[in-house]
């Protein structure tokens, strides 16, 4: 037999209702005769019922639909609509009223034909007391057991219509098996997850859904037999969906589902004598969970912007193919990478471009490895490269100049055309190390080496090595340490106007005092702190120590100086920047017309907008912007439109050469010319002779810095040579 809808159900229940609504003892009496009718009036309310009497068919059935009428005690004979009428009325609208006929009708037939038109009783006239009152009696108890029964099945049919919508709205998988292992029912769930209706797994047995690799696993799990605390729970299987076109997370043909199953029996356990019925289960789909638990292994196991191998996978990886070396008495390398200028690309364009970049190098990486080789990203744009089963250090040059050529080629990143390089450090096993840690460092070590010499290449391990990244280290740690003991110090040097022989500025170039190895010039550390961003904190001391020297210059009287500071990329991209710039001016009481920004043209190619945004900002307090170097980077004219330049200094390179290089005096000429197109100040780095002196003025470019007129000075020789330059005292440096 179908199972019934919901909606048969209440249409069930709703026709139910009419006839067992509220059960109301009230009687009935109708009878013509006032006399049969007061006896039989007085005799129920002395036996405790509620009456009301009426003398003709009609009253009667206008009282009866009032529908609170429990039983009718009916005479048949009365004039106009009579007895059976008011029967057959009863009958034909479905009233739920009991009649009981008291009739002076004696005939057979006559009781015969009030049964048929659902006479509960019929009581001849003259009537025996105790028969009527059993009649009453019964037909009142017997509407109390139906009126019971009916709730009782309003009771269950709801129990049971909210059953079936719970079962069918379950996010699992309900069944039932019977004792040989065949669907009796499951609910709709199967259809959203697995594919098939309702009507195509009734009567299938349950391995026809289990997938062939777990049919062994779902044996007596899936049909559990068993009952309490010894039944199925969290067992894990896989089901086959049917072929249809609804997206799967995984295999469209697989759903993993964890049971939970329980044995059925004729009795409440499953003693032995008890029969097996079959098996209620629970199938949850537990895709979302491995999901989950896939992604929660891959983060443990990978780096989540390259998707490549994290430290600890390499760790691992790197672990087997040592053992396997070591068995087989084979080789193994491993590379250390790491990007040249990546930090200056992050701090210049922002990190979403940055990581940008690093996501195209993985992928580009990649494309060089070969089979079973692992690349790992251990952070920043640092990469490992394990290279198991190599014959020679032959093959790990190999693929070291492969990834170097892959990255000659610019990177088009976020409308940025990007040009990186990478350091290659390489260390072989078993000559170079014989552990992860060793194998690592050595290569690590060796990485160094290369940026030391050059970057954008690749060198081997060798013992010699150490010594310089020890060296390495320890700048980096008496670099961080110079900052808190204050062992940096400012030098000065001028320039000069040639016509008027006058110092008009001062560049504020910074010395490091180091206790041990005395005067260390910029060149040897600035490039270690932006690697380490101590950039920042060595340009904020810079500025503010220049300007209060400049402050004690004003108070002297010694002319409106201006002081040169060079601000890194890594400073620029300071929110703050601005405002600290500001506050330091206020601070000293110079005008922004005395402070001159340095920043190196490839900084500012590869600026943001923010950064443009800020210079402007400075520019509108009458602060003045230069680009250092001007002529080594890959600058445009379009883009210099874009800033708010005053002046050009012209790097010294371009000078040192130009009496020998006509293509030097070349372009040293047009940037000259540029500069006076587009309004520029020109200052010449590098003067060291009157010849260059003489040919540059020759060229119109009057302002000029160099050792001709003065290396870089301590602040008080700094000084003399602009008290000297308020007496016009100025001369050229023989």
């Amino acid at each position: 037999m179908p199972e019934k809808t919901n909606d048969q159900i209440d249409t069930e229940l709703n026709s139910a209702s009419k006839k067992h609504t509220d059960i109301a003892e009230k009687i009935l009496i109708v009878d013509d005769e006032k006399l049969h009718q007061y006896s039989l009036m007085e005799l129920m309310k002395q036996n405790g019922y509620d009456v009301e009497c009426v003398s003709s068919g009609d009253a009667a059935i206008d009282r009866i639909q009032l529908n609170n009428i429990g039983i009718v005690l009916l005479d048949l004979n009365m004039d106009g609509i009579n007895g059976e009428d008011v029967m057959r009325f009863i009958s034909e609208n479905n009233i739920n009223t009991t009649i009981i006929v008291v009739s002076g009708e004696t005939s057979f037939e006559a009781a015969e034909n009030a049964l048929k038109h659902g006479a509960y009783d019929y009581i001849r006239k003259p009537y025996s007391i105790d028969n009527l009152l059993n009649s009453v009696n019964n037909a009142t108890k017997k509407r109390q057991l139906e009126s019971d029964n009916h709730k009782m099945h309003i009771q269950l049919r709801e129990s049971e219509k909210l059953h079936r919508y719970i079962v069918n709205k379950s996010p699992d998988i309900v069944y039932i098996l019977d004792g040989e292992g065949r669907f009796t029912f499951i609910n709709k769930r199967i259809e959203t997850l697995l594919g098939y209706k309702v009507r195509e797994v009734i009567g299938k047995h349950y391995t026809e859904l289990v997938h062939d690799d777990d049919k062994e696993k779902a044996k007596f799990k899936f049909n559990e037999r068993r009952t309490g605390k010894r039944a199925s729970i969290n067992i894990e299987l896989k089901l086959k969906c049917k072929n249809n076109d609804q997206p799967r997370n995984f295999d469209n043909r697989i759903l993993p589902i964890e049971i939970n199953s329980v044995g059925v029996y004729n009795s409440h356990d499953a003693d032995p004598g008890k029969k097996f019925i079959g098996t209620y289960g629970i199938a949850r789909d537990i895709t979302d969970r491995i999901e989950a638990e896939e992604i929660i292994r891959f983060q443990a196991y990978h780096d989540m912007l390259t998707r490549l191998p994290n430290r600890t996978l390499l760790n691992d990886r790197l672990s087997q193919a040592l053992t396997h070396a070591r068995r087989n008495k084979s080789n193994l390398s491993v590379m250390f990478l790491d990007l040249d200028r990546f930090k200056m690309i992050n701090d210049t364009l922002g990190h979403i471009v940055g990581d940008h970049l690093l996501q195209a190098v993985a992928m580009r990486l990649r494309h060089c490895l070969r089979e079973g080789d692992t690349l790992a990203r251990l952070g920043g744009d640092e990469f490992t490269l394990l290279l198991p089963e190599v014959q020679s250090k032959n093959d790990a040059e190999l693929v070291a100049r492969k990834i170097i050529k892959s990255l000659t080629m610019p990177f088009k990143i976020d409308n940025h055309e990007l040009f990186v390089s990478t350091s290659i450090g390489i260390s072989h096993f078993p000559e170079d190390g014989d552990s992860i840690e060793s194998l690592i460092k050595h290569a690590d070590i060796a990485m160094y080496s290369v940026k030391g010499s050059g970057k954008n290449g690749y060198q081997f391990y060798d013992n010699k090595m150490i010594n310089a990244y020890s060296t390495h280290l320890s700048l980096e740690n008496d670099l961080r340490r110079a900052l808190e003991d204050e062992q940096f110090e400012i030098y000065y040097q001028p320039q000069i106007n040639i016509e008027t022989r006058e110092v008009f500025a001062m560049e504020a170039l910074i010395r490091w005092n180091h206790p041990e190895r005395g005067l260390i010039s910029p060149g040897e550390f600035i490039e270690l702190a932006e690697e380490t961003r101590l950039i920042k904190q060595i340009g904020h001391w810079m500025l503010h120590n220049a300007c209060a020297e400049l402050k004690h210059w004003r108070n002297l009287g010694l002319g409106n100086i201006r002081i040169a500071i060079n601000v890194s990329a890594i400073q620029l991209e300071q929110n703050d920047f601005v405002d600290f710039v500001l506050s330091i001016l206020h601070k000293n009481e110079i005008p922004g017309e005395n402070l001159e920004i340095e920043i190196t043209e490839n900084t500012l190619m590869h600026d943001t907008d923010d950064g443009i945004l800020k210079l402007r900002e400075l520019s509108s307090h009458g602060i003045k912007i230069a680009i250092d170097d001007f002529g080594t980077g890959y600058s445009s004219l379009n883009y210099l439109k874009r800033l708010p330049i005053d002046t050009l200094k012209i790097d010294q390179s371009f000078i040192r050469d130009m009496s020998n290089s006509d293509e030097d005096s070349s372009i040293i000429k047009a940037i000259i010319a540029m500069a006076k197109g587009l309004k520029l100040n020109i200052i010449s780095e590098g003067v060291e002779t009157e010849a260059q002196s003489e040919q540059l003025r020759e060229w119109r470019c009057k302002n000029m810095q160099g050792f001709l007129f003065g290396r870089p000075m301590p602040c008080i020789e700094a000084l003399d040579m602009l008290k000297n330059n308020a007496l016009k005292k100025i001369h050229v440096v023989k």
